[in-house]
């Protein structure tokens, strides 16, 4: 039996029952109809999983159905909105869904009606026991085709629900390839008009939580309505949280309604059923049980407007947090740097705790709309039964009761499930709407450019204005410029507009008047900020291109990286980590450099690749590369603030002022600009950092961990713990309460259906409510009990569920704290190695899994314990020979379940390994989406998400599959033994009465059973992602310090010594630095050339106190480091000069009107996220900012200007000297203006100090 399209390929399909095998597809492609009715294809599989840890090549590729590169084709082919598109995909699959769910809905319904046929059978003295046996017999064939229908409906249900899945994250991030990135800045009142380069988050700032909450979310839930449709909508682009949010949460909000669709028609057909089969078991009484129901559900509509208001601003909430946890994991380093990390912590759990509050409102109300649907479905019988006997005057036999209680529970069953399919719906439909609001996002608009296929690559821009997406004022005015093949030099002060020019040329701005002409073909992008993947270096310089030996070799001369790669173990095929982790920042330019040299393209756009370069490494580059064939026949626009190197070769100057560019004559240039050279030996400085950086980077990326075997013991006990032994105590208190009462009810019931005849007094002990009158002389007794119990039943119910809503309150808030003390202070050597979409997938997918129902799994799993537990009792103290058979059965469903389990876990736990590449491939997209775009590589990133993706579906696939072969299995075995518990009722000899007991008890044995192997099932696999978050709890943590400095230290007179020290990134890394010995005389501005790292032998002191002892947060708090690369945050520009407010407004105003006074900054002036509305060099200054600002003793400075032009450099140092004249200053830096004036060096090489001293005695 074919489960693919007859006209796709029947090659490479793994035959069943054989080793599976990653290079073949699922056996699901040509299977018989017994191998797929009973899923014994999976067999293969649990062997090999029985036997040792599954790994990615045991497990079979999709099939064809499955396949998304098919799926993706077909889907985008589809018109309409996203709901008709996934209609339209999957519409087969969901009328075979209907059409199971009619039969399992008829199915389940018949076996009240057969149960009442039984029940009349063993009243009747004179019918034989044959009859009964037929009634059992038939009802074992309806239980028989419910179980297969099932594993039908699994099967389909899944492929619905993964191909939806499926199509709709390859549609985001299509879209996402496409999309126009919006300016956040648009906000803003305050906005930075000379800006260099495109923002790509949204709204930005954080609020406060308490009290105000509500008040808020009150406010809002009014206003929403009052002022809905009023205004004009703002273009915003969404955040990198967001769109993690809709690829994690919302895209599953709609794909499981896909999964669920046959609820759809299920459960409506059994309400109608179950209230059509009471009406005709006890007549027009059911109206008054009806009665209850529309309470219930009148009550619910009122309910649930408000959950989705609260459900609606959850979301919202939820994407702040996001947002937060992303810039947090991004910029770990640089606040750890700055000691800021515990105020930045602080931020993320402020926003993790209005997320907790926002849940808790919304499990309130949740918990509301349930307890309304569970009593009304316990006020239905009582007021059905008060109806049939009190006014209609009919006896409550035991032929009518137990099948009316069945139905009654059927019933129940039907009434919490629509309104939860409702509102689950209605948050499907939030959830829609928020990927609609996406898609509906603008497009990267080309209009202006006009493409000339086979054209010279020259390009023309005519009289063209250019202002970024979002922002209403321009950014470049009246362009006109013509750029010939051969180099085009552009230059200008920081924040001129010279990216802004590049990001217009390649169409990622939006027009306001005039033309761009130029070629249709990919353009070579190098970006000012180095975009590298987490690849081996020639995959990042091939990118999409095919490798050819001999222009890959010319390639690598050019751009200075031979050396660099022959310094490598693995030379080009190194490893490294994200956005280059492993390189030095020169290594990081020439690798982009070489990738858009190496590139077809006929256009190169380089945007100031030579800053981070020493003079010697940038002149070489110039004369090779920019002088050598790789460039000729190519029109090559650089962007630079280093013009003398390259004036001379360049065919025109442009310079770029005021939102402006002309043509310059290159006598126009500052003559200031040929001081280049620093010192002789920068280029072997840079050799020895890359030969530690080797070693390094050969680490890059280490594999994600899995763990082995089930889920330890000790991992139940951390969030047992988290969620307070005090409420787990009361909460197993409360269900085992429920659980009495419910037996309770089922006796009451058995003794009512007795007394109108004179019953057989068995069971003495048991024989409770027998002090009550006769039904057929005083009814009201039994109702009034009746009612109470029902009562009694609901508000266990909900107080049930209230404590559950506590425990994941406490278990969530607990364990996402921890975590992020832990990752906040763990080595940096973790966060080299650990890719941030690794990172994210355990704080936001793992930790919404501890959000989410695995509370709901414990507490299932635990009544389901207690329900076994009494359901064996009771029928033991009636039928002692239950015991032998109960003992039996048990052990049955443990051996299947036994045998599932391993493979699960492994499934399982291969599942969230390969989820975090998917979420590390659309934050890498996003990152250099730019470069992406301008390679014209959005298909080979498109095949690349394909791949991912496929990776991640298939184990999921597999693990339901898995599941369908454990369900098929139990619920065979549960007809089975339901029929023989039947029989062996029958043989007994007991009263219908206790029958009827005994068998809703057995009833309730089984499927306690049955359901408690699989929620056990489901709540080791939940748990899995628990013990991934706390696999993040026993990270090795970054020794604090054990010296706590005088507040007075470090000193502006305290020397810095370098006592033969040994300097390695890595225990277990060679040293970068070996045996090194100096002095830093206090005061003094010394040139270093190196890098620095923590001592593992040997001491570092300052003022006489060895730093590797000190506390580390006092260390890097009264110690300023500025990286090459500062991260701003969003925010004001005062919260990203002081973000702790230790100095005043007065203060951060006049440093900010020091350093950028020219830019008309001001405090209040917006800056976005990662400070993508500012131009590096604008980064760079607000950076050195933050140093002066803090006036530290000691102040090192890591190629902080190296992206600013010559004049502004100057003028800074000069600004540095004045402020910073106390301070010891260490500057690493490659241009002479950097460290002009310095008092002190000290010249490295091969790991040594090889001179230092009086910066006159190195010349």
């Amino acid at each position: 039996m074919s489960l693919r399209d007859p006209d796709l390929p029947s090659d490479d399909i793994s035959p069943a029952f054989e080793k599976p095998q990653h290079r073949l597809r699922s056996p699901e492609d040509d299977l018989t109809l017994w191998q797929w009715m009973s899923v014994s294809w999976m067999s293969p599989l649990i062997a090999i999983g029985n036997t040792r840890q599954l790994h990615d090549e045991d497990v079979w590729s999709l099939s064809y159905e499955f396949q998304h590169r098919i799926l993706h084709q077909r889907f985008r082919e589809l018109g309409g909105s996203v709901v008709r598109r996934l209609l339209s995909a999957n519409g087969i699959d969901l009328a075979i869904l209907s059409f199971l769910g009619a039969v399992e809905a008829l199915s389940n319904f018949a076996g009240p009606v057969l149960l009442q046929q039984l029940l009349r059978a063993m009243e009747d003295v004179f019918a034989p026991r044959s009859k009964a046996i037929t009634f059992a017999v038939l009802s074992l064939l309806l239980r028989l085709i419910a179980c297969q229908s099932s594993v039908f409906s699994l099967w389909f249900s899944r492929r619905c629900y993964e191909r939806s899945r499926g199509e709709m994250i390859t549609m985001l991030y299509e879209k996402t390839l496409t999309r126009k990135l919006i300016r956040e800045s648009v906000l803003s009142q305050n906005v930075d008009r000379s800006a260099d380069a495109p923002a790509t988050d949204g709204k930005s700032g954080t609020a406060r939580f308490g009290l105000k909450v509500v008040k808020r979310v009150a406010n809002a839930l009014g206003k929403r309505i009052r002022h809905r449709g009023s205004g004009e909508k703002i273009e915003q682009s969404a955040s990198i949280g967001k769109i993690y949010n809709l690829m994690r949460n919302d895209v599953y909000e709609v794909a499981q309604r896909f999964w669920e669709f046959q609820s759809l028609v299920r459960v409506p057909l059994s309400l109608v059923l179950s209230i059509v089969l009471v009406w005709k078991l006890i007549g027009w009484p059911c109206l008054f049980g009806v009665v209850t129901v529309i309470v219930a559900q009148s009550v619910n509509v009122l309910i649930t407007r408000i959950l989705l208001q609260y459900e609606r601003e959850r979301r919202k909430v939820t994407d702040g947090k996001l947002k937060k946890i992303t810039q947090y994991v991004a910029a770990i380093r640089h606040l750890r740097w700055y000691g800021w990390q515990d105020f930045w912590q602080d931020q993320v759990m402020q926003a993790r705790q209005k997320e907790l509050s926002f849940m808790v409102f919304t499990g309130f109300w949740r918990a509301l709309i349930s307890f309304a649907n569970y009593l009304a479905s316990g006020l239905f019988p009582v007021a059905a039964f008060y109806a049939y006997t009190a006014l209609a005057g009919e006896p409550l036999r035991i032929d009518i009761a137990f099948p009316a209680l069945q139905l009654f529970g059927m019933l129940e069953n039907s009434l919490r499930d629509v309104p939860n399919l409702i509102t689950t719906l209605l948050n499907a439909n939030i959830a829609v709407g928020r990927i609609e609001d996406f898609m509906k996002e603008a497009n990267k608009d080309d209009a202006m450019v006009r493409s000339v296929p086979g054209a010279e690559p020259q390009v023309t821009v005519g009289n063209a204005s250019f202002a970024w997406p979002g922002i209403p004022h321009e950014v470049l005015q009246n362009i006109s410029l013509e750029f010939p093949v051969g180099l085009t030099v552009i230059c200008g002060k920081v924040a001129a507009g010279k990216t802004a020019l590049l990001q217009a040329l390649l169409g990622e701005l939006e027009g306001r008047g005039g033309h761009v002409t130029l070629p249709n073909d990919v353009v070579g992008y190098c970006a000012q900020t180095p975009w590298l993947q987490s690849m081996s270096i020639r995959e990042n310089i091939l990118f999409t291109c095919p490798y050819e030996e001999g222009r890959y070799r010319k390639v690598l001369e050019a751009c200075a990286l031979t050396q660099d790669l022959a310094a490598f173990k693995h030379g080009d095929l190194t490893n490294i980590g994200e956005n280059g982790t492993g390189l030095s920042g020169g290594q990081r330019a020439r690798v982009a450099l070489a990738r858009a040299i190496y590139s077809p393209a006929k256009m190169l756009f380089l945007d100031d690749p030579l800053s981070a370069l020493d003079h010697q490494t940038a002149d070489f580059i110039v004369r090779k590369c920019f002088m050598g064939p790789l460039v000729d026949g190519r029109t090559v626009i650089l962007v630079t603030h280093r013009t003398a190197l390259c004036q001379h070769l360049a065919k025109q100057v442009v310079e770029v002022s005021d939102g402006t560019a002309r043509v310059i004559d290159r006598g126009q240039l500052p003559s200031s600009e040929s001081s280049e050279s620093v010192a002789s030996d920068t280029a072997e400085e840079v050799k020895e950092e890359d030969k530690q950086e080797d070693t390094e980077a050969e680490k890059f990326i280490e594999d994600e961990k899995r763990a082995h075997g089930g889920v330890k013991a000790a991992i139940y006990w951390e969030y047992v713990r988290a969620g307070k032994l005090r409420w787990w105590a009361v909460l197993i208190f409360l269900l085992a309460l429920h659980r009495l009462v419910g037996l309770g009810e089922t006796w009451f019931l058995k003794k009512w259906g007795e007394a109108y005849d004179k019953p057989a007094v068995q069971l003495v002990s048991l024989a409770l409510f027998d002090d009550l009158p006769s039904p057929e002389v005083n009814i009201r007794p039994w109702l009034l009990g009746f009612f109470l119990l029902a009562m009694v039943k609901g508000i266990l119910f909900l107080a049930a569920n209230c404590i559950m809503i506590v425990i994941i309150y406490h278990a969530g808030r607990q364990m996402f704290a921890d975590v992020m003390d832990r990752v906040s202070h763990a080595t940096f050597r973790f966060y080299d190695v650990t890719p941030v979409g690794r990172l994210m997938n355990r704080m936001t997918s793992d930790i919404g899994t501890v959000d989410g129902n695995i509370s709901q799994q414990f507490e299932d799993v635990a009544f389901l314990a207690i329900s076994w537990i009494s359901s064996i009792v009771v029928i033991a103290s009636v039928t002692p020979i239950f015991l032998v058979f109960s003992f039996g059965l048990t052990a049955s469903f443990v051996f299947i379940f036994l045998r599932f389990l391993p493979t699960s876990q492994s499934l399982r736990r291969l599942e969230m390994v390969s989820l975090s590449p998917l979420m590390s491939n659309f934050g890498a997209l996003l990152d250099g989406l730019t470069t992406v775009r301008a390679f014209r590589a959005q298909s080979s990133f498109q095949d690349r998400n394909i791949t991912v993706t496929d990776a991640f579906q298939k184990m999921d696939h597999f693990y339901w599959s898995l599941q369908a072969w454990l369900m098929y299995r139990f619920d065979a075995l549960s007809a089975c033994s339901t029929f023989l518990l039947t029989l062996l009722a029958l043989y007994t000899g007991i009263s219908p009465g206790l029958t009827a007991f005994v068998l809703v008890a057995a009833s309730g044995f089984v499927l306690s059973t049955h359901a408690l192997c699989k929620r056990y099932g489901q709540l080791q696999m939940d748990f899995v992602s628990v013990e991934r978050v706390v696999e993040l709890l026993h990270l090795e943590q970054e020794p604090p310090g054990t010296i706590d400095p005088p507040a007075w230290w470090p000193s502006y007179s305290g020397d810095i010594v370098f006592e033969n020290v040994t300097i390695r990134y890595a225990p277990h890394l060679d040293p970068s630095l070996t045996g090194i010995s100096f002095r830093i005389p206090a005061g003094s501005t010394t040139a270093l050339l190196g890098r620095t790292a923590k001592p593992k032998s040997g001491h570092i002191l300052i003022d006489n106190i060895d730093i590797s002892q000190v506390n580390t947060q006092a260390l890097r708090t009264r110690v300023t480091f500025l990286a090459q690369d500062p991260i701003l945050f969003p925010g004001s520009m005062r919260q990203n000069l002081d973000p702790l407010d230790e100095h005043s407004d007065g203060e951060c105003d006049t440093v900010l009107q020091r350093v950028g006074g020219s830019y008309d900054w001001t405090l209040e002036t917006n800056i976005e996220d990662g400070g993508k509305n500012l131009s590096q060099g604008q980064r760079q200054l607000v950076g050195l900012a933050r140093a002066i600002l803090r006036r530290s003793a000691i102040v090192i400075l890591d190629e902080a200007t190296a992206s600013i032009d010559t004049e502004t450099a100057t003028r800074i140092q000069r600004i540095l000297r004045e402020e910073l004249r106390q301070s010891t200053v260490i500057t690493i830096a490659h241009r002479l203006e950097a460290v002009e004036g310095a008092d002190f060096f000290i010249r490295l090489e091969e790991g040594k100090v090889v001179s230092h001293g009086p910066a006159d005695v190195a010349g």
